[in-house]
């Protein structure tokens, strides 16, 4: 059985992800550690539990969430996998930093594609990936059907959506994703999003006013 320990890291107050499972294999998910005591709690985890990284993930590649895309792929000598449409974002990290009055250096690893519904295969288990686009150009969610759980980056929150007004948003594209995506997915799916509380497809289904106004207009 898969683990999940979150970490809310950086100004932007982003969740970054450690899924390990009984092998001691770990996913790194859209590392945002920033600060010296958060790269410290980020290791000390993995260190604590023996924990060997084996994938680093992008659900998408702006700022908040690949902070520590170098260290991770520099120590544990991993590729950063996310989708081909976040090459252009991952490939401004440093011009994007600055408008927020941040320093950042480029990616500099091993990048490696991933497709929709492509299978990511870790230990016995298999996350899909789910080509989300809206909130970035190539946003994809990380789904587990087995214990029914995504990581789902910036696509839908507890009783919101993700932000459209950014260079590559698309806001016809986020809820054409979230028709598509998540809502055939069963209702007491868990969502894991790149901010905030932990939350289900069923909950947001009755409170999120965004997914309120995607199902009422796929019904009317």
């Amino acid at each position: 059985m898969i683990q999940i320990q979150s970490f809310c890291f950086n100004a932007f107050q982003e969740n970054t992800y450690i899924l390990y499972n009984e092998q001691k294999e770990a996913i790194i998910i859209d590392p945002g550690m920033y600060t010296r005591v958060e790269y410290k709690q980020f290791t000390s985890f993995l260190e604590d539990l023996a924990l060997t990284p084996t994938l680093l993930l992008n659900t998408h590649c702006h700022l908040d969430h690949v902070f520590g895309n170098n260290f991770v792929s520099e120590t544990y000598q991993l590729a950063a996998h996310f989708h081909a449409n976040e090459q252009v974002v991952i490939d401004r990290l440093p011009e994007a930093s600055a408008k927020w009055g941040v320093v950042t250096e480029a990616y500099k690893g091993p990048v490696k594609y991933l497709q929709q519904n492509e299978l990511i295969q870790f230990g016995k288990d298999q996350f899909i990936c789910l080509y989300t686009p809206g909130h970035s150009p190539g946003s994809l969610c990380f789904y587990h059907e087995q214990q029914n759980f995504i990581i789902g980056g910036d696509l839908v929150f507890m009783d919101g959506v993700g932000r459209t007004d950014l260079p590559g948003c698309n806001p016809s594209d986020l809820i054409h994703s979230i028709r598509k995506e998540i809502i055939p997915l069963k209702d007491d799916l868990v969502i894991h999003s790149g901010h905030g509380p932990a939350t289900s497809l069923g909950r947001e289904k009755l409170h999120n006013p965004y997914i309120k106004h995607i199902l009422q207009s796929m019904t009317s």
